[in-house]
């Protein structure tokens, strides 16, 4: 009888992490689970414990992402205190230094197209995580605002910010400054362009954000 005893453990966190090495190393998706399993010395079934597909294994990627994020920001000091316009900031602010983390595997992933239309198979979950957290804070506002002509609409909102969150991640993959200083001031400057449009607030700070996109656009 074969000894298992020091057989390393297959784990879902082992076959994320071959999985993002393997592409990166041969700079394309396995052939076939089959032989993604075997290069890793595991077993087609190691593999379906977790994942039903190489489709499903890219969905979950970047569910980790978001779920590393909100990781995070839960423990910021006095983040349940923040205002909503706070943490979206935050959340933003704290995505996009997780894909900075993992930016070699994000930029293959994304590129492999390059449509970003053409990439919403795998960010279908991460879609409906952002949405739900979305809701979450217009709710919480909503309920603190007694005139019904002040609420946001929740879905409308979530659909926005689910659209931001594509332009900054374009944004991103394509800037070139030091630090990705310049994908901060797109966070700062597109989130508080979207409170401000729902609250309708100053229309300078649109005009100024359309004046920074224009300016990227055209370098």
């Amino acid at each position: 009888m074969e000894d298992t005893s020091n057989t390393p453990k297959i784990t879902k966190e082992k076959i994320v992490e071959a999985y993002m090495t393997y592409v990166l190393e041969h700079e394309h998706e396995p052939k076939s689970v089959f032989k993604f399993a075997k290069a890793n010395e595991m077993t087609e079934a190691d593999f379906y414990n977790f994942f039903g597909s190489f489709k499903g294994l890219k969905q979950d990627i970047w569910n980790s992402f978001y779920t590393n994020t909100i990781e995070v920001i839960s423990k910021a000091d006095g983040y349940t205190d923040y205002s909503s316009r706070e943490k979206m900031l935050i959340f933003f602010y704290t995505m996009f230094e997780v894909l900075t983390a993992n930016r070699s595997y994000v930029l293959f992933t994304l590129d492999e197209s390059n449509d970003m239309t053409k990439n919403m198979g795998q960010l279908k979950s991460l879609r409906k995580h952002i949405k739900s957290f979305t809701k979450e804070l217009i709710q919480i506002d909503n309920d603190d605002k007694q005139i019904s002509l002040l609420k946001r609409n929740e879905s409308v909102f979530s659909e926005g910010a689910w659209l931001q969150f594509m332009f900054l991640l374009k944004f991103w993959m394509n800037d070139t400054s030091a630090a990705f200083e310049k994908t901060d001031v797109a966070i700062e400057k597109s989130v508080n362009t979207i409170f401000d449009v729902f609250d309708n607030t100053p229309l300078e700070k649109v005009i100024d954000f359309g004046k920074f996109l224009y300016k990227e656009a055209i370098k």
